[in-house]
């Protein structure tokens, strides 16, 4: 697992490189092109990464040690491979070879960091390269930074009909009133900002379109969602391995309800 880190990781500066390289004559859409295939296979890294970080859960005793501090390990190679990516896609941003806005149809505002499996729930989780509105288009007041799939499985009629529902996670921030910043500075001359900034996970709670049809979606120019706070993470803001294992958490202890 630490070669193909190496490798990928090294891959991404080749990229880097190639976009300042004057000796190469590609297109920005060649450019791109690349980054999306170099993207996809990040994930299948992600996905491994997953599976075998959550197969070590259910370990003997005896070898708990040992297997925990892989699993530390394995995190810590996801999150190397996350931050990199986002400093990728940053760059390309910056010098106009991939956008970034979600608004647009052909951007590339987030990117998938694997996915893993929690008995009958599959959860999918992508990385915001920057901090995006969690509604396009209509300042809520929350920016999100990373988004869940998670997809429930169920008979509906108790006849082996196989029915997929899927839920969306958020991990977002907001910048609230600072209620200690009245006089501005304290005894010392320290000023203090007006606003403080909390993260939080919460859940997309759809309002518009009212219904799932296909219609409906197809006339509705901008959805619109309620964002259902879960769990408060303080003004600190999380790295994606330690937020996805929260999120992983919380649906198994909604589970075992």
């Amino acid at each position: 697992m630490e070669l193909q880190l190496r490798l990928l990781m090294s891959k991404a500066d080749d990229l880097h490189n190639l976009l300042f390289d004057s000796q190469h004559q590609l297109t920005r859409e060649a450019l791109a092109a690349e980054v999306r295939i170099f993207l996809y296979t990040c994930e299948q890294f992600f996905n491994v990464l997953e599976s075998t970080i959550h197969a070590s859960q259910n370990t003997l005793l005896p070898f708990a040690f040992e297997i925990n501090s892989r699993r530390v390990q394995r995190l810590d190679f996801s999150q190397q491979l996350c931050d990199r990516l986002e400093q990728l896609l940053l760059t390309y941003a910056s010098c106009n070879v991939l956008c970034l806005d979600e608004t647009n149809p052909i951007s590339l505002s987030h990117f998938c960091i694997g996915q893993s499996q929690l008995g009958a729930l599959r959860v999918k989780a992508f990385r915001y390269c920057k901090p995006t509105p969690y509604l396009a288009r209509l300042d809520t007041g929350l920016y999100k930074r990373m988004r869940w799939n998670v997809e429930r499985h169920r008979d509906e009629y108790g006849e082996g009909q196989i029915v997929c529902d899927t839920e969306y996670y958020f991990l977002c921030y907001e910048d609230i009133p600072n209620r200690h910043a009245d006089a501005g500075r304290d005894h010392d001359g320290v000023s203090h900002s007006n606003v403080v900034r909390m993260w939080s996970i919460g859940q997309w709670q759809q309002v518009t379109p009212e219904t799932d049809d296909i219609d409906d979606w197809v006339l509705c120019e901008v959805p619109q969602a309620n964002y259902h706070k879960l769990l408060y993470f303080g003004s600190e803001e999380p790295s994606s391995c330690r937020a996805t294992e929260h999120l992983q958490q919380l649906l198994s202890h909604q589970a075992a309800k």
